[in-house]
């Protein structure tokens, strides 16, 4: 069964149609977020490809297509163009209907600071750990880029996250292993703290964070641009 495959189409079918609705025209902004998404998931499929060789993480042929390319089924290379596509949309369509929903420069920066300082001390504390230390590596440039954004979006998208952690604790928990025989996606617990909510590894939280905000950053940088010009 191609669980993977499923989970993905559930996961853009309804964004995908409701891109078109009259209010949200979320299909204007593609010609923002289909190069940004590309973009991103292009840096982040390296990585993915470099990590599944050396075996922190893995995958379950039980639930996934016969498609393998560079050693990642088709799915895999899917998940960066349709959870962020999903997630950006459901982040929109939040900020739309609740346009004053953002945090104040203040608070802002001193969550983001926080943060870049905890997360510092778990990747010295934890340099062994190469999930950890990729990840939160990761989300630490992605908040030190936030700073210094002009489109701020991470003052409503510290909000907006909370409401993607909805449909993505449920995805992720499927992905695994919650809810199923096997899990889809194996880690190698040497590489990872070990901390997990429900079977997600408490790492995903933040990379499912980076990529969202970089791809939210970018595309900021993109209407930015085209505006000036």
């Amino acid at each position: 069964m191609w669980l993977y495959s499923v989970l993905l189409i559930s996961s853009i079918s309804v964004p995908l149609i409701l891109s078109f609705d009259k209010k949200l025209q979320f299909y204007k902004q593609w010609k923002h977020l289909l190069p940004s998404l590309f973009t991103i998931a292009a840096i982040y499929i390296i990585c993915d490809i470099y990590l599944t060789n050396l075996g922190v993480w893995g995958f379950n042929a039980r639930y996934h297509s016969n498609i393998i390319i560079l050693n990642l089924p088709l799915e895999e290379w899917l998940f960066f163009i349709v959870v962020p596509y999903a997630s950006i949309f459901l982040h929109e369509s939040v900020v739309l209907y609740f346009p004053g929903l953002r945090l104040s420069r203040r608070i802002t920066k001193a969550i983001t600071i926080s943060v870049i300082i905890a997360l510092a001390f778990v990747v010295l504390f934890n340099s062994q750990k190469t999930y950890t230390v990729y990840i939160f590596g990761v989300l630490i440039f992605a908040l030190l880029l936030s700073i210094f954004d002009k489109s701020e979006v991470i003052r409503s998208f510290f909000l907006t996250f909370l409401i993607i952690l909805i449909p993505f604790i449920i995805v992720n928990a499927i992905l695994t292993g919650s809810f199923i025989e096997e899990e889809i996606v194996w880690y190698n617990n040497s590489e990872n703290l070990g901390i997990r909510f429900f079977t997600i590894p408490i790492e995903d939280f933040g990379y499912a964070f980076s990529l969202i905000l970089l791809n939210l950053m970018l595309i900021g940088q993109l209407k930015h641009r085209v505006k000036n010009k």
